[in-house]
């Protein structure tokens, strides 16, 4: 089939990441996917041209609102891939929320990267109960071979052996939702104790304004570092190399006392190297069980096919 694949697709992010696997795995099946930002169109109307211009017999989108919502209301079947803040965020807001169930009547199938994201989906709209499948995000790192972690921490302004750092890296757009700042205080104090402890904070910068700040407070904290953007076999080369990589979103529900938690998680990390070698070991088998690259690629590939056929079938 021509598919039409409508996402988010700002470079560096991970929605362009997922938007780029998925794409691979219908290709793999021999269907033509035609990739395309959801920002670049404001109605469907545009969509109804394009589905004509590129001669589209199926569609998919990633994000219920932003993408889904260009969906409705044309002769094509689509599927549609939950984004976090489909749930988190569009569907606390009434007029995306109606949106968002319309769109879901339509599709005829619907993917959750986790149960309880699927959870969520199906108290919100629970007309849709039968057709959301969970499949969790698929991992197939591709580390740059050639890259140096010593120009790397000296590019980051980070002067001291690489064998007796603790660099925690934190990946995300700078952009309010995300809660990069979160952790920076709380990592300025712990490295005025502990000088081989630093924080860097790698990603795009997505909100101008928000950057600002970012940058201004990064500059004033001890141990903190700010790095733009990354090719992606670079920043998985950095993950390989880091001591830990660290996760905070708003969205997420994080809080004062997980923040407290975790550093005296983090602590205990730093000085038990038999823990940190349990969990990267655990790590490991956890995403071979529940992240299979494999196994998404199966499980996109089955789904597809419920596309097949005119909408009336």
């Amino acid at each position: 089939m021509r598919l039409l694949f409508l996402a988010v697709l700002r470079p560096h992010t991970g929605n362009a990441v997922t938007a780029q696997r998925v794409r691979a795995h219908l290709e793999a099946a021999g269907h033509v996917c035609v990739l395309k930002d959801a920002f670049d169109f404001e109605s469907p109307s545009e969509i109804a041209n394009l589905i004509l211009a590129e001669n589209c017999e199926a569609a998919l989108a990633l994000h219920l609102y932003r993408g889904g919502r260009l969906l409705q209301g044309h002769r094509i079947p689509f599927g549609i891939i939950f984004g976090g803040t489909d749930v988190n965020e569009d569907a606390n807001q009434k007029e995306k929320n109606t949106v968002m169930r319309r769109v879901l009547e339509e599709a005829r199938f619907a993917v959750a990267f986790t149960e309880s994201m699927k959870e969520m989906a199906q108290a919100q709209w629970p007309h849709a109960k039968g057709k959301i499948y969970v499949q969790s995000q698929g991992i197939a790192t591709t580390p740059n071979a050639a890259f140096n972690w010593n120009t790397f921490l000296q590019r980051s302004e980070i002067n001291q052996s690489a064998d007796n750092l603790h660099v925690f890296l934190l990946i995300c757009g700078l952009r309010q939702v995300k809660d990069p700042l979160y952790l920076v205080g709380a990592f300025s104090e712990w490295h005025q104790e502990e000088p081989s402890v630093y924080l860097v904070i790698v990603g795009p910068e997505v909100d101008p304004v928000f950057t600002r700040e970012v940058k201004a407070k990064v500059k004033r904290a001890s141990g903190v570092r700010l790095i733009g953007e990354m090719p992606q076999g670079d920043l998985h080369a950095v993950v390989k190399n880091c001591f830990a990589v660290v996760n905070s979103s708003v969205s997420e529900g994080m809080s004062a006392a997980i923040l407290e938690e975790f550093v005296h998680l983090a602590k205990r990390l730093v000085s038990d190297p038999a823990l940190e070698k349990e969990i990267v070991t655990n790590g490991k088998a956890y995403v071979r069980m529940y992240h299979s690259w494999q196994v998404e690629r199966d499980t996109y590939q089955q789904l597809i096919r419920k596309l097949e056929g005119s909408s009336e079938d």
